[in-house]
């Protein structure tokens, strides 16, 4: 059953985002940007246009008896990646990589002048692993923090929001709907801490909030509970 779920998964994550020009591709896969033609006509002038930059990384002249790929532009990331079909001048790029996204233009002017964007999103196989099969919920956990305690002012609580063990996230500190502070993760299997300092009489609502791709989970502060000597610190989780 689960070799099953995988060739399940990966069909679902293949299929999510593409909707008309948009593609969406696991990094290390192979995709085909179509012309939608059936076969290049002998007047037909074919260009592949990628990125803000609009470099030109395919072109086909069939009465020139061009078919050509520049592999060598934009920095080189195209290098050995780039095949055309040599009947329909459809472009594949092949061993695809997240720095291959963005905005790719065809250009084909003949008997009619047709212009097609295609915009290719490229995600990380650690990414897909996240989306695919989710980890349980992790609760961030908020600490009183007693090695700053000698340090802070005597009317100020020293407090940390702490979670272990994960990936492809964002830890922040809330000050009601306000944003204090974040730090973000994208590599697997990693501890988290965001430290915050408040004063023992503030009555502001604090959250400690731990966000991913596919769900997130808060921690409400309660200063009253933790703002107290160092001897008895308590944490909430």
């Amino acid at each position: 059953m689960f070799p099953m779920l995988v060739l399940f998964c990966l069909s679902c994550c293949r299929l999510i985002g593409v909707f008309g020009e948009s593609v969406s591709v696991m990094e290390g896969d192979s995709v085909t940007l179509n012309t939608d033609l059936t076969e290049i006509q002998e007047d037909d002038d074919i260009l592949w246009r990628y990125g803000a930059e609009n470099s030109l990384i395919a072109e086909i002249s069939r009465a020139a008896g061009v078919f050509s790929t520049y592999d060598d532009v934009p920095d080189g990331r195209f290098r050995d990646r780039l095949k055309l079909d040599h009947q329909t001048g459809s472009l594949t790029i092949t061993n695809i990589s997240t720095e291959h996204a963005g905005d790719y233009e065809l250009k084909i002017s003949g008997l009619k002048l047709t212009l097609k964007t295609f915009r290719v999103s490229v995600y990380d196989i650690s990414l897909f692993i996240l989306l695919c099969f989710p980890a349980p919920p992790v609760t961030p956990a908020v600490t009183r923090d007693c090695s700053s305690s000698s340090s802070s002012s005597s009317s100020n609580c020293s407090l940390v929001c702490s979670v272990l063990n994960v990936s492809h996230v964002t830890l922040s500190w809330f000050k009601g709907n306000s944003l204090l502070s974040s730090i973000s993760v994208s590599d697997l299997s990693i501890s988290l801490s965001l430290p915050l300092e408040v004063e023992y009489q503030d009555k502001n609502t604090y959250s400690c909030v731990l966000n991913n791709p596919i769900s997130n989970q808060t921690q409400h502060l309660d200063i009253t509970q933790l703002c107290h000597t160092c001897a008895g610190t308590a944490a909430l989780y």
